[in-house]
Parts: structure tokens; sequence; C-alpha cells
């Protein structure tokens, strides 16, 4: 990683990421979308007291990264659009952990467990937070909700167009597990695994298995609902996990740990679920602990 000198001529610096490269290998490479971001930028240089002309000098005068391919360190603050300047909030990707009591809830521990075997999920009876991700018999889920977490904006509000969610994209590694539906098992729609074997699902309200939908509680005090304002969609899924860690413990062995979940001992592999909304760029990192019977 680099900086670029930007004191005299712009420069633009381009390069391909991953799927662009693939996409061009395959020979059906077209730029549809494309996006900004400002990682680099630290708007706390902003200085209302120099005058108008010179508030955001030091702003405009910071260095900006060189291009660089890897998809998971790029871009982790997208620019966005808004036509409507009188917004006083944008909404964000929020856990619902109450929305169907123990169901959607994470583990004592910060976790979503995962139970990578029938032996595994033996040790535990419905504990909070722990899922039978091997037989998928439990109707445990991870749940994110989308919408404007103010008051100041009714719930009973629509959201506006330009800010709601309606496609999401999840990035998981690919040797520990797949996103399937919380609904019917249906497997997402997988875009495409990086050169550092991340993968990456694209999911969209038409999409099969019911990744996303309306929300459509507008109470302002209901109970089940993490979002205090205007709410937009859901995004609901399941993890299944890897052959790598169902059929042995090999993998785990390699990158993993043993811990103590629930006063049973385990191993584990510990990792993060990312979910990007496509319309803001908002990103929510989820802690999920693989575990595994020693």
């Amino acid at each position: 990683m680099a900086f670029l000198d930007d004191s005299g001529d712009i420069i633009l610096d381009a390069v391909l990421t991953d799927e662009g490269r693939m996409r061009m290998a395959k020979g059906n490479f077209q730029i549809t979308h494309f996006a900004f971001g400002d990682d680099e930028i630290d708007y706390s240089n902003f200085d209302a007291t120099t005058g108008s002309a010179y508030m955001d000098l030091e702003i405009m005068q910071s260095p900006v990264f060189e291009a660089f391919t890897n998809n998971a360190s790029s871009m982790n603050s997208k620019l966005m659009t808004v036509t409507n300047v009188r917004h006083l909030y944008l909404p964000i990707l929020e856990l619902n952990e109450i929305f169907a009591g123990t169901s959607t809830a994470r583990h004592s521990n910060s976790n979503f467990n995962l139970c990578v075997t029938e032996d595994t999920e033996d040790l535990f009876s419905s504990v909070t937070g722990i899922m039978n991700t091997f037989t998928m018999d439990d109707g445990k889920y991870i749940r994110v909700d989308q919408g404007i977490d103010s008051s100041d904006v009714p719930a009973a509000a629509i959201i506006d167009p330009e800010l709601n969610e309606t496609q999401y994209m999840i990035d998981i590694d690919n040797r520990l597990g797949s996103i399937v539906s919380a609904v019917d098992g249906t497997s997402a729609r997988l875009n495409f695994i990086d050169d550092d074997g991340i993968a990456r699902y694209y999911l969209t309200m038409a999409d099969a298995g019911s990744f996303v939908t309306d929300n459509t509680v507008y109470t302002e005090s209901s109970s089940t609902q993490v979002i205090a304002g205007s709410r937009g969609t859901i995004l609901q899924f399941r993890i299944s996990p890897a052959i790598d860690l169902t059929a042995n413990d090999a993998l785990f062995n390699k990158i993993g740990s043993t811990v103590t979940v629930s006063s049973t001992s385990v191993k584990n592999i510990d990792a993060f679920v990312r979910v990007t909304g496509v319309t803001t760029g908002y990103r929510l990192d989820i802690p999920v602990r693989f575990i595994r019977k020693p």
C-alpha cells in the first residue's frame, strides 16, 4: 500500500479487482456501476475558523491511496449520492437479537456459535446463541434489520427509496462455511471467490429463499424491533459449515484453538461474516464461532 503524490496534476490510478480480472478473462467485462471511497480522508481537518476559501484546504491536500486490487482492504468507506438534501439521518444495519426470542440472539460470549457436527449439537440443548448448523433443525438464524435508528423519524414513515437497501453482499471465508436460507435452506447465490478464499454472496429481494424482505412492522414501541425510526428491509440467513469442518478436525487443529463454551470444552475457529448494503455501502461485521466436539 502506498500514497500517490497529488501535489501537482490530478492523477487517475485504476486497477482491476479480483472479480474484474475474472470477468475480463471470461470475455464479459463491462463496467455498469462504480463507487468512490474516502478511507484516507480525516474530516476533523476541516477548519471552519479560517474563512470560506480555506476551510477544507487540509482535506483537499490530503494524500490519497494508490489503487490496489485486494477487495477486502479497499473501499471500506464508500461515498453515496443522495438527491434529497433534507435528510436528517442516514440508515444503518443492526443485528436484531430480539425478534424471535432466543432464535436470533447471540451467545453470552458475543458470538453466534455454530455446531459443525451432530455430536457437537448433542453437547448443547437449547442454549441461546448456539446453532445446529449441521442438522439445521433448531430454527435459529441470523437477522439484520435496516433503517433509520432515530425516534425523530416515525416508524410508520416509509423510508426514502434511495436509502432503502434491497440488495446485500455477504462475505465469508469459503474454507469455513457458506450462506443458506433461514426459511428453507436454499443456498445463497454465490457471486465469486477471491484469491484470498473469501466468498461473496449477492442477495436481492428476487432471490429464492426469502433472504431479503420488507420490514412491515411499523409500531413505534414494538418489542421485536431494534430500529427506532423508519424501517427498510430485513436480511436473514443461516451458515452451513464447510465439509472441511464437518469431516474431521484438521482445520481446527491448524488455525483454531480450544475454548470453553457454556462450561463445555470445544475446538473452535473464530471468524467474521461481513454484511454490506449495496445502496448505502453500510457495513456490519458479525462475529461467528465454529465449534466442534474434541
